[in-house]
């Protein structure tokens, strides 16, 4: 079982990577056009943080998820403000987010939490959480040229959304064949490998003694792929994705990864 104290390191790894981006823009970097489309990487930070600035203090509540809107309404806030303003005020929140998490019980973490993709625990939706400031760190580094590490316990959280998606992901997003399997050979700093076998339906198995396909890939290509973030072709090219057994499978895999909207 993941503890509190997990979770808030994997938070204060993931607010120290966008005080990194932050310490590197100036007024004009902040304009960068982000990996999202509609956000250049002010609104892309800001909607990160703003998530956390009203889920301090919220939740876990089973019923009702946190005041979305208000996420919208602090984007408007800090589209205004200056730079210096703008990265002391995320700052801040960061740090309020982090008090209020060490704050809690540590039984918080089993108490049953409505999250973004249904009812679970407030543990999951802090590992939730953990995977989108993860990914939103690099849709704002890697337009501004921000090598970020793909190390430590939110990379490993964030690498977690993935392999526990990757039977839906290999079904119904690759479209694996009835009989066919795959195995992923994660790379980096969240290294790890994980198999899904399809038999009726795509799912999770221990161990595959001969996949059809196996799809190797470093830690931030295979997470920002399946996000949806970075052009396959791109990675392709730069041989951060790599594929042996069939080989149009494999290039399909590697194709087809995203499973986020």
């Amino acid at each position: 079982m993941t503890t509190l104290t997990a979770y808030t390191d994997a938070h204060r790894q993931v607010f120290d990577e966008i005080g990194q981006v932050l310490a590197s823009l100036d007024e004009d970097g902040l304009a960068i056009q982000s990996l999202c489309p509609d956000w250049d990487l002010r609104a892309c930070l800001a909607h990160a943080v703003g998530i956390d600035k009203v889920m301090t203090g919220w939740g876990p509540d089973p019923d009702n998820l946190f005041d979305f809107a208000a996420v919208g309404s602090f984007m408007k806030e800090m589209a205004g403000v200056d730079r210096d303003t703008f990265v002391e005020t995320l700052a801040q929140i960061c740090a309020d987010r982090l008090t209020d998490l060490e704050g809690r019980d540590p039984s918080v973490v089993d108490e049953p939490c409505l999250t973004p993709v249904g009812p679970q625990t407030f543990g999951a939706m802090l590992e939730i959480r953990v995977f989108d400031l993860w990914v939103h760190a690099r849709d704002a580094s890697l337009p501004a040229g921000l090598t970020l590490s793909d190390s430590g316990v939110a990379a490993e959280m964030a690498l977690n959304q993935v392999h526990r998606s990757m039977g839906f992901i290999a079904g119904k997003k690759i479209g694996l064949a009835d009989g066919m399997s795959m195995t992923v050979n994660v790379t980096g700093g969240a290294a790890r490998t994980f198999h899904v076998n399809v038999d009726g339906r795509a799912q999770l198995v221990d161990e595959l003694a001969n996949p059809d396909v196996t799809l190797t890939a470093d830690t931030e290509t295979l997470l920002m792929l399946a996000c949806g973030r970075v052009d396959p072709q791109e990675r392709i090219d730069a041989g951060r994705i790599t594929w042996s057994g069939d080989a149009s499978w494999g290039e399909r895999a590697a194709r087809n990864l995203r499973f986020t909207m």
